[in-house]
């Protein structure tokens, strides 16, 4: 339970059920996989066999021929971009290439490197290389096997270290004709490279003490998200591309296939449908564009793409798998005096969010610490795998295992209590972050003393029994919300936002409890309107835990917004300056004599007629965070916005005769600022910590030596299970963010960060042997134990 030394707010800060509620527990709610059209087609994708070779030929043919498909899509039919560099429609040469000769159109997060459809050359086993709509998923996928493909095979390299060895195979030869912004370091197989330093690293571990050095390795995680990602696509009568999906970033998507179909952002509609699920995953383009290419392929007719689970765990941005080595220089009473350090994530065969997560992960390398000197380097290099993505919280637990294992590492050499030791070196409020940024409501030592308290830290587990801790901070993402909150004749109110609800409830909870708090209206009379690009305002997205801290305090600008509106409007009628008049209780009334009042019915329906009705309007951008620029180089998250503090304690057994890991007991202390819904807060804190489970035990693709993922499916790829997962405790830490509604910070990622490190800090004692690869799994922990017999 969460304990607040102020009084709780009317409406937030109540564990109130969240407004669609009802709707999941009847069924009634519309996921994407229940959406459907009459007379719609079904698509399917045909994917590269190979992990790197050239397209010589695309015969589709037969394919054409088959009589239940009405659709064939290739890179032939998509239209090639204009203004790529080495494609001038003013051109002499230009002018003479034939269409096929012609670039393709590129898209990106940063870097403009992928296709929708590969056209000279696939780089990953799974590529989409076709495209079919048929009437059936059973005749399109029958069609799929009549598509004629002649490859030429390359040599690929599936490592991202041996990626950055002189003559390794170049993924991108043509890496320079991308566009990209200036300064990325990029180079060969690198397309990012980013830096924070500071201090004087070389004196500091010339001074030091001692110096403790490891390197780190991590594994692939998938979203495991339990829909799958579906999209249908369809044009009406007005010639307007609708699309209806599961999709985190309804604005984005909009955007990137208005790119890549060359057609006008303002003829496309993107409505977002119930997610089972995203986490990340759905934040990048899953079947949208596939299904407006076969759509428009198909004259308008609806066409449904679904990516099966199968397809998905080859080719669904899952974590990016992580080399990292650090090193540290440390006095003898514990004090940190440098920290060196490399982070390298293997982005796959395209750059996707490899750059930005990249940066992102040496702000969590460099720790919620007072390191004066660092220097820490992180880089997103190809290889001829899938696309790795964002995934909750994404490269954040990659290095928080790396440095809070270190961490560890530097207590045992010390012999110095692991917790004792971070407490000695945290941040506290008023110090700088890694790159010069004021630290405000830092709660990072209250979470650890709880964490560490609930499990019972300092006292002695027994045999073959470890506890182990691990702190990180996170960051509350920025970007632009806006909403639009209207008032209905009978006096409910409509929230109406381009945020998606992706299951968490920080729109069908967190925003509408601000909203009704805000408004002085009862939670039960907001009404949530569906994510449209066509009618809604424009949101940054359902990421970065920024969804109820951002639509929030848009909700509370409309409501001032709408109140002001109320005020005149009630003035008027009632013949009262505005200053005499209050908004509350579902009324405008007079302070003086509430009895003399009208209700917002009254005013709602009153302003229709009058006044074309009461619109209040909020939009909120969090303001940039300040911080020295000479510490970063190529740096595209140089600051934690809003920052939130997390600390994980668990206890563990281990069998000695198998190496199977036994969890006994989790704590997950989380500084969240202010808890709007604290019960969704405690859901989302043990949701990220089973996650966290499941990234340091048992999840893990695996690629075979010809570049094929080895376990697509749910059966080899071992998520935690009820009976995997032992009662995780949340505690919630409020430390006021700067800008947050109530002093909310994000609230979503920050619970899977520091998991993984603590599970493996207390395996470490547990076991006697420390694993510094993700997944500690039951085979590779007793192998540990046996070379150390």
């Amino acid at each position: 339970m969460v304990q607040r030394a102020h009084v709780p707010q009317r409406v937030v800060g109540r564990s109130l059920p969240r407004l669609d509620a009802f709707g999941k527990v009847t069924g009634k709610a519309v996921y994407g996989m229940d959406f459907a059209l009459p007379g719609m087609l079904h698509g399917a994708v045909l994917r590269s066999p190979h992990a790197f070779a050239r397209i010589l030929s695309v015969d589709t043919s037969q394919a054409q021929a088959h009589p239940a498909v009405h659709a064939v899509v290739t890179a032939a039919d998509i239209p090639t971009d204009p203004a790529a560099a080495d494609w001038r429609e003013d051109h002499p040469e230009s002018r003479r290439m034939a269409d096929t000769e012609k670039p393709p159109t590129r898209y990106g997060d940063i870097v403009r490197d992928n296709t929708l459809l590969a056209k000279d050359v696939v780089r990953y086993v799974g590529q989409p290389v076709a495209l079919i709509a048929a009437t059936s998923e059973e005749a399109a996928r029958e069609a799929l096997r009549l598509i004629r493909v002649e490859y030429e095979p390359l040599t690929p390299v599936f490592d991202a270290e041996q990626a950055l060895e002189p003559g390794a195979p170049l993924v991108h030869p043509e890496w320079e004709k991308y566009e990209a912004p200036e300064g990325m370091g990029r180079a060969g197989n690198i397309c990012s490279r980013t830096r924070i330093r500071k201090g004087d690293v070389e004196q500091a571990f010339a001074t030091a003490d001692f110096i403790v050095e490891a390197k780190y390795h991590t594994g692939i995680q998938h979203q495991g998200h339990t829909e799958p990602r579906v999209a249908v696509a369809a044009v009406d009568g007005q010639d307007v591309l609708t699309i209806w999906t599961c999709t985190q970033l309804p604005f984005n998507i909009q955007n990137t296939v208005s790119r890549l179909l060359d057609r006008p952002s303002g003829t496309i509609r993107v409505i977002g449908l119930g997610l089972g699920g995203g986490f990340g995953s759905k934040l990048l383009l899953g079947g949208e564009a596939f299904a407006a290419a076969l759509t428009l392929r198909a004259g308008g007719r609806p066409v449904r793409v679904l990516i099966p689970p199968g397809e998905d765990l080859q080719d669904g941005y899952p974590r990016h798998p992580s080399h990292t080595w650090l090193r540290a220089a440390v006095r003898s009473d514990g004090t940190l005096l440098g920290l060196q350090g490399r982070i390298i994530l293997d982005t796959g065969a395209f750059s996707g969010s490899g750059p930005g997560l990249a940066s992102v992960a040496t702000l969590v390398l460099c720790g919620p610490y007072r390191t004066p000197n660092l220097d820490v380097e992180g880089l997103a290099v190809y290889t001829n795998k899938m696309n790795f993505g964002p995934m909750r919280a994404p490269s954040g637990p990659q290095a928080a295992f790396a440095l809070e294992s270190l961490i560890d590492e530097i207590a045992e050499r010390l012999g110095m209590d692991a917790v004792e030791l971070r407490l000695k070196n945290l941040v506290s409020e008023g110090d700088l972050g890694p790159t010069g940024q004021v630290l405000t409501g830092v709660g990072v030592r209250e979470a650890l003393q709880k964490a560490a308290a609930a499990i019972g830290w300092g006292e002695d587990p027994g045999p073959h029994r470890g506890k182990g801790v691990a702190v990180s901070w996170w960051t509350t993402t920025g970007g632009s919300s806006g909403v639009y909150v209207k008032l209905n004749p009978d006096g409910t109110v409509l929230l109406k936002s381009g945020a998606v609800d992706i299951g968490t409830g920080a729109v069908t909870a967190g925003a509408a409890q601000i909203l009704a708090e805000s408004l002085g209206v009862d939670f039960e009379d907001v009404i949530i309107g569906e994510a449209d690009t066509g009618s809604a305002p424009f949101d940054y997205g359902a990421q970065g835990s920024r969804t109820t801290v951002a639509v929030g305090r848009a909700c509370m600008k409309a409501a001032e917004d709408l109140r002001q509106q109320l005020l005149e409007l009630a003035g008027e009628l009632l013949q009262a300056p505005l200053d005499a008049l209050r908004v509350g209780e579902g009324a405008v009334y007079r302070v003086d004599d509430p009895a003399i009042r009208k209700t917002l019915a009254e005013l709602a329906e009153f302003s229709l007629e009058q006044r074309g009705g009461l619109i209040g309007r909020g939009t909120f951008i969090a303001p940039p965070t300040l911080y020295d620029e000479s510490t970063t180089t190529n740096h595209f998250y140089p600051t934690f916005h809003s920052p939130s503090f997390h600390a994980h304690a668990v206890e563990v057994e281990v069998d000695p005769e198998s190496g199977e890991v036994r969890l006994l007991r989790y704590a997950a202390a989380q500084d969240v600022g202010y808890a709007i819904n604290p019960g969704f807060v405690e859901g989302q804190i043990q949701g990220g910590a089973t996650q966290a489970i499941g990234f340091a035990l048992t999840e893990e693709l695996v690629y075979g030596p010809d570049g094929r993922v080895l376990n697509p499916n749910l059966t080899d790829y071992k998520m935690p299970t009820i009976a995997d997962v032992p009662r995780i405790e949340p505690i919630i830490v409020e430390s006021a963010g700067p800008y947050g509604p109530f002093g909310a910070k994000g609230v979503g990622e920050p619970s899977v960060l520091p998991g993984a490190a603590a599970i493996a800090n207390a395996v470490a004692r547990a076991a006697g042997v420390r694993l510094r690869q993700l997944p500690i799994t039951a085979e590779r922990l007793w192998r540990a134990m046996r070379e150390a017999l």
